[in-house]
């Protein structure tokens, strides 16, 4: 009997621990973006293989239950269904690779390459959940990044390990400002995310705003706005977790992601087909739960050790700043700029709403005196546009308000200064000795470009003709 003991022993400590051996289900119903399985048991977040009709497989994911009926998501493509597919539970890793190899890569959500250029060899394996950081551990974010924008480096200023958000309507140069950013960012990896964008912006991002000079230290992770609504999310996951890969490893990192709102509407077409109830203008809470779990990966680690500065855009639809998506990610993130129509169709390139715009880290990572002017920069400039109306039509008097005479006499070359080429890279120093110039200078001398020699030309394979999307 003992010997018997000791062989089911040694056949139990023999056997996997986890085993693959699910009862598979039937396709019962298919509405929309959903399929309704039974007689399957499953997890949510499973991966299901459901054969098709022509025998073709299609990848799902469960997103949710109701009683004995399972909510399936379609990965890719759902075609050649019928009525009483089996559905088929497959283990599924659920690992990214990750590794130096990624560099210059282009990736699908899945992280597949899309570039083809052959498998990518990892150097390692991380978790597609991972681990969040306590927020008592991080480190506070108390130096500055030199993103190499006249108006953010000076007024603006962005700190290492920051979040920020870029709002802005379509057509209003809010690629053109991502590509700059990526470009002369001083940031050692940078990690693109371009999500539920049109297909063309995706090789047109990398060619003609990256480059090759751009694209040697960075990653981009696209999914285009034709992929599942589950891709999509897959893909924003993807970038944020690469990210977070090379900032364990010590490196300073810039995140771009572009949109935060189609993430955000990915995970809305989940929600309302497994039937979330719609709560704030069509989207349903979860959408609201997602967008912080998301934007709270990024930032600083520990101390002594790497960074994610990112900066995701925020579509406002109709130029509507108080949108949902809009409105909480406002809340969430360390602050915002704000991409102006009006500035963009008078050809004012960045079109930065200076005044609409804020940095809420900016006290914490510039001296004092860059503080005051580009307080100042703000009061005269506010000035201004109060009485923009006024002097257009020469109903202001001269000599009325001393301030506004002030501001009346820099505003030209206040408004110069907050322009800037595409192929212009303004150092952090630099901007800030312009903007000092610009608010304490001889009146007849801040009409000439003071800062001329101190803005370096930096070529790269964006033409001057580019168009601004």
């Amino acid at each position: 009997m003992s010997e018997l003991v000791k062989h089911l022993q040694a056949l139990h400590q023999a056997t996997p621990k986890t085993t693959s051996g699910e009862i598979s289900g039937r396709l019962t119903r298919v509405v929309g973006l959903t399929l309704e399985a039974k007689g399957c048991q499953l997890v949510v977040g499973d991966h299901c293989i459901v054969q098709g009709a022509a025998g073709q497989q299609v990848d799902a994911e469960v997103v949710g239950f109701d009683g004995d009926r399972t909510f399936l998501m379609p990965i890719g493509s759902a075609e050649g269904l019928r009525p009483g597919a089996m559905v088929t539970p497959v283990a599924a890793i659920n690992e990214i690779a990750v590794g130096w190899n990624l560099l210059g890569r282009v990736l699908d959500g899945a992280g597949q390459p899309l570039d083809g250029k052959g498998e990518i060899k990892p150097d390692a394996y991380i978790s597609y959940s991972g681990r969040a950081i306590n927020p008592l551990e991080r480190a506070p974010i108390r130096a500055p990044l030199d993103v190499g924008i006249k108006a953010i480096n000076s007024l603006l200023t962005v700190g290492i390990g920051q979040r920020l958000g870029l709002f802005a309507g379509s057509g209003v140069g809010k690629s053109m400002l991502l590509g700059m950013m990526t470009r002369f960012t001083n940031a050692d990896i940078v990690v693109v995310g371009l999500i539920g964008e049109r297909g063309r912006e995706v090789k047109e991002f990398i060619d003609d705003i990256l480059g090759e000079e751009g694209m040697r230290r960075a990653v981009v992770v696209a999914s285009p706005a034709d992929d599942s609504p589950l891709m999509r999310l897959r893909a924003s996951t993807l970038a944020t977790r690469i990210a977070e890969y090379f900032r364990d490893q010590g490196k300073r990192v810039l995140l771009l992601m572009d949109s935060l709102t189609r993430y955000a509407q990915a995970q809305r077409e989940i929600a309302l087909s497994v039937g979330e109830p719609p709560a704030t203008k069509g989207y349903p809470p979860s959408v609201f739960a997602k967008i912080p779990q998301l934007v709270e990966r990024a930032g600083n680690g520990k101390p002594d050790g790497g960074s994610i500065t990112a900066f995701y855009t925020v579509l406002t639809e109709g130029d509507d700043q108080q949108d949902p998506i809009a409105d909480a990610a406002r809340a969430i993130l360390d602050g915002h700029f704000v991409l102006s129509r009006t500035l963009a169709e008078e050809g004012h390139y960045p079109a930065i709403d200076v005044e609409a715009s804020i940095s809420r880290v900016m006290p914490h990572v510039v001296p004092v005196e860059q503080l005051n002017l580009a307080q100042r920069f703000k009061q005269l400039y506010a000035r201004y546009q109060q009485t923009r109306d006024l002097i257009s039509v020469g109903a202001y008097v001269p000599g009325s308000d001393p301030e506004t005479d002030f501001a009346i006499e820099r505003f030209p070359s206040m408004k110069q200064f907050l322009q800037q080429g595409l192929n212009d890279r303004a150092t952090a120093p630099a901007s800030v000795a312009e903007l000092k110039h610009v608010l304490t200078a001889p009146a007849a001398q801040t009409s000439d470009q003071t800062a001329r020699g101190e803005v370096a030309n930096v070529n790269n394979a964006n033409g001057p003709n580019a168009q601004v999307r």
